[in-house]
């Protein structure tokens, strides 16, 4: 049972074996050529657009897009999801027809939550 586990998770324990030894040098190497002292006192200011930045940091930010953004993610979601029900189709069995409904549903809703915060009644 522990010789099976093991063998399991052997890839996965490899891989990041293989992901420390790789980064390892490079961390070391960028620390050890990395310039250690501030020349230039003003190097290191916040800048905008090459000004020394003045007033408010932060500004209202416009939420005017926000619903369409969220059409969006609800779409690709939906579409990397039935992409991978509809390449399988043939080979699933009826009964996994019912959570592609439900997960269907639940996308719709999304759908029209997002539409109801633009404002966009008309288009439904």
């Amino acid at each position: 049972m522990v010789g099976e586990l093991a063998g399991n998770y052997s890839t996965i324990v490899l891989m990041f074996g293989f992901a420390v030894v790789a980064m390892a040098p490079a961390l070391v190497i960028s620390r050890m050529i990395s310039p250690r002292k501030r020349s230039n006192p003003v190097k290191f200011l916040p800048m905008e657009c090459g000004q020394v930045p003045s007033g408010e940091g932060r500004t209202h930010f416009m939420m005017q897009y926000y619903a369409y953004i969220l059409m969006f993610v609800v779409f690709d979601v939906m579409a990397i999801f039935l992409y991978a029900w509809g390449s399988s189709l043939l080979d699933l069995p009826k009964s996994a027809t019912l959570p592609i409904i439900g997960f269907l549903g639940i996308m719709f809703a999304a759908m029209a939550f997002a539409l109801h915060q633009s404002g966009r009644r008309d288009i439904w």
